[in-house]
């Protein structure tokens, strides 16, 4: 059974920004990449041709709490993993559901075993310790596994930033063992990346990324940001463990974000990134366009009978206009829903290729500078 395999490209002359290759048992992921999300096992309001093939996905990201507590793991390894449940046969990455349960205030209590939960569905109570979460990532099946970690506040104290990363970091141990005692259920390898956290400290953040980096993994993750600190801020941690962690390793940037906040954080080195926001946002009728973000509820838009992007990169860009996705949110249609999440899908997956075709010309830097300006002015 072969093991997750990186091949780093090319390094782009102006910045960190890196172009790669991730080969997994269910296919390869030309880096960067965004991650649509696809939190029970459904990217919301899309189906699986329209991500294959209409806007061209390559990975997929599935989250183990909700779907340990729905449809849980008996479904799931009856149906033989996520991958044959949901009929995606792209590769699959789970993260630990340590956010979701951290965030869970007041339904969880955290010891060094592990966290207590309530269910948000029905109350029911359940653990999760290191060793549980990964016996449930095996179970799901994913391509790519998460360790369990503690999802610090970005405004959290030194004290307790400190506590939690060390905490993070005797969790991971346990990770690793129960992943090294385990085998994949399902016929093809499964990788474990641990998480770099730490806070906004920079000496935390330093010195989580040289633990992470000497567990020798297949790849490492970059949490805890995006988490109420300052953008700025963000993109200061990331490229202070850029130094730190293997160069031939694929880094992982989780729950982020915005275009800009990708397009940045791909000049500092990263190569895969997951987030709700196109999804969410689309369902709130806000586009991401290439040339800014739109309001399509807004009265302005009712007689523009333009495509949504007459260069796009979804079918949903040509085939509708903006007049009519306008007045599908005012009734209320389910089918807005639909247009515009393939359309967000669509341009964050456009602007992630685009990006590789510049890293690879060796002029990232210069692009990056106009399209950040772009795409995120209202229009």
């Amino acid at each position: 059974m072969k093991g997750l395999v990186f091949e780093l490209q090319h390094t782009d002359g102006t910045s960190h920004a890196r172009a790669g290759k991730i080969i997994t048992g269910h296919g390869v992921i030309e880096t960067p990449i965004f991650m649509p999300v696809g939190t029970v096992g459904s990217v919301k309001a899309v189906q699986v041709p329209e991500l294959k093939n209409d806007i061209k996905a390559q990975i997929i990201l599935g989250n183990t709490y909700h779907l340990y507590l729905r449809p849980g793991l008996e479904v799931l390894e009856k149906a033989g993993g996520l991958h044959r449940f949901n009929s995606v046969d792209l590769p699959m990455l789970t993260d630990s559901g340590g956010f979701q349960v951290f965030s869970l205030t007041g339904l969880r209590k955290m010891t060094e075993e592990g966290v207590t939960f309530q269910s948000h569905i029905d109350g029911s109570r359940h653990l999760f310790t290191p060793e549980r979460v990964m016996d449930i990532e095996r179970s799901i099946g994913a391509d790519i596994m998460m360790a369990f970690d503690e999802c610090c506040p970005g405004n959290a104290d030194y004290k307790y930033a400190r506590q939690s990363m060390e905490r993070t970091h005797r969790w991971l141990d346990r990770c690793v063992r129960r992943f090294s005692e385990t085998d994949p259920k399902y016929g093809y390898h499964q990788a474990l990346f641990p998480i770099v956290q730490g806070c906004v400290y920079k000496d935390l953040r330093s010195a989580s990324a040289e633990y992470i980096a000497s567990k020798e993994a297949e790849g490492n993750a970059i949490g805890g940001l995006a988490v109420g600190e300052p953008t700025e801020v963000m993109y200061e941690m990331i490229d202070l463990v850029h130094g730190i962690l293997p160069l031939d390793k694929p880094r992982y940037l989780m729950g982020v974000g915005t275009p800009a906040n990708i397009l940045e954080a791909i000049a500092l080195g990263v190569d895969m990134f997951d987030c709700v926001m196109p999804t969410r946002n689309g369902r709130n009728a806000m586009l991401f366009t290439k040339e800014g973000i739109i309001n399509i509820r807004n009265k302005k838009w009712e007689d523009a009978f333009e495509p949504i992007e007459a260069d796009g990169a979804s079918y949903v860009d040509t085939l509708y206009t903006k007049a009519y996705l306008h007045h599908l949110f005012k009734a209320q249609e389910y089918l807005a829903l639909q247009i515009a999440s393939l359309h967000n899908l669509a341009f964050y997956l456009w602007l992630v290729r685009e990006a590789r075709k510049h890293i690879m010309a060796d002029d990232y830097h210069t692009w990056k500078e106009i399209m950040v300006k772009r795409v995120m002015q209202r229009l």
